[in-house]
């Protein structure tokens, strides 16, 4: 943040590309070099700015203390908040907190003002980092939210030496923007791309390397095939072939039984977990299955689901396909009528998962 200046980043990629890794990478840089004191606020639950100034509240509290007593400073500034010690820590005092949201939320850029007066001496300014805003995007709070945020802070006599970044996809990007057409002026928007097939085979060839393992060609072609150039992927994948590999090469054998083993544990984080709970309708969830058992790779058609349906989830299938893109498990296709999955492993997990159930 060069002179002080306030400054606001999106870092937009597709999911699992690594954007909350750059964001805590770029935080912890500027806390070294720059000396800005970072807090990394999770908003996976929020769904009101009501949530977020809770989240920031409980999030600021619960940051480790690097220097000393810098984070002390800043918990005696909200003592209101901090309840009873315990074994673990201490506990929020959550029903004052979330009774004081509203008003920390309408206050939030005077509350960061608070929180940078206690460590000015020490720090030069704050990095804020604004995570998981899947909830939020959709709503024209958030974007109001924002450009009050940075444009109120611009205009002020003294600004807050603030670097706000956000993290999401180009999806969420656009959303805000569809509801508040200046937030787009405010932000600075790098873009992660995939890696290409390049650099996936020599991360992992590279990684294979030092444990004294290599990767023969058709292998190496399944473990990028699967892994998609997203390095959340590619460790997954990765880590199953070094425990799978009987010996120290990762054949298209072993590579096959490791992307099987890495579309399973993605199916029990993510599928079962969030997909099948939010599908709470047997006919979505009916839909789902026929969906998995069609044959293509990532892309298909809604015409090409619709010829299997019966005539009653004919009529919910527009509502799923929308319901199955908020839950970050397909996105549009380049062609009306055109949808694929986000990525091969969780492809492969449903159909494994169709298949095994069988039709109904």
């Amino acid at each position: 943040m060069a002179g002080g200046k306030p400054q606001a980043v999106f870092i937009t990629g597709e999911y699992g590309i690594g954007k909350t890794s750059l964001a805590r990478v770029v935080r912890v840089l500027e806390e070294r070099s720059s000396k800005l004191l970072g807090f990394h606020i999770m908003l996976g639950t929020a769904a009101s700015l009501e949530d977020i100034a809770t989240k920031t509240v409980q999030d600021v509290l619960e940051t480790p203390d690097k220097t000393g007593n810098t984070i002390e400073k800043i918990r005696s500034l909200l003592a209101e908040y901090v309840g009873e010690q315990s074994l673990f820590g201490f506990k929020i005092r959550l029903d004052r907190l979330r009774k004081d949201a509203p008003d920390i939320s309408r206050g939030y850029l005077p509350f960061l003002r608070s929180i940078y007066q206690q460590v000015s001496e020490n720090y030069k300014g704050l990095v804020l980092v604004l995570d998981e805003i899947n909830g939020m995007a959709g709503k024209k709070d958030l974007a109001l939210f924002l450009k009050d945020l940075v444009d109120e802070n611009a205009v002020s006599d003294h600004p807050l030496p603030l670097l706000l970044i956000l993290c999401g996809t180009e999806e969420r990007y656009r959303q805000i923007i569809q509801h508040h057409h200046p937030v787009e002026r405010i932000f600075q928007v790098p873009h992660i791309s995939p890696m290409t097939g390049e650099e996936m085979s020599e991360f992992f060839e590279r990684a294979f390397g030092q444990v004294g393992m290599c990767v023969d060609g058709e292998g190496m072609r399944l473990l990028c095939r699967y892994s998609g150039g997203l390095p959340k992927l590619m460790h997954l994948v990765g880590d199953a072939a070094f425990w799978i590999a009987p010996e120290n090469e990762v054949d298209i054998q072993t590579a096959m039984r490791a992307i099987i083993a890495a579309a399973e544990d993605v199916g029990r984080k993510f599928v079962d977990q969030q997909v099948y709970k939010a599908l709470r309708s047997k006919s979505y969830q009916s839909i789902l299955r026929k969906l998995a058992r069609l044959d293509f790779d990532l892309v298909f058609k809604k015409s090409d689901v619709d010829h299997g349906l019966s005539q009653e989830e004919r009529k919910r299938l527009n509502n799923f396909l929308q319901r199955m893109k908020k839950l970050n498990v397909l996105t549009s296709g380049d062609e009306k009528g055109e949808y694929a999955f986000r990525d091969r492993l969780t492809r492969l997990y449903l159909r494994m998962e169709a298949m095994e159930k069988g039709p109904r």
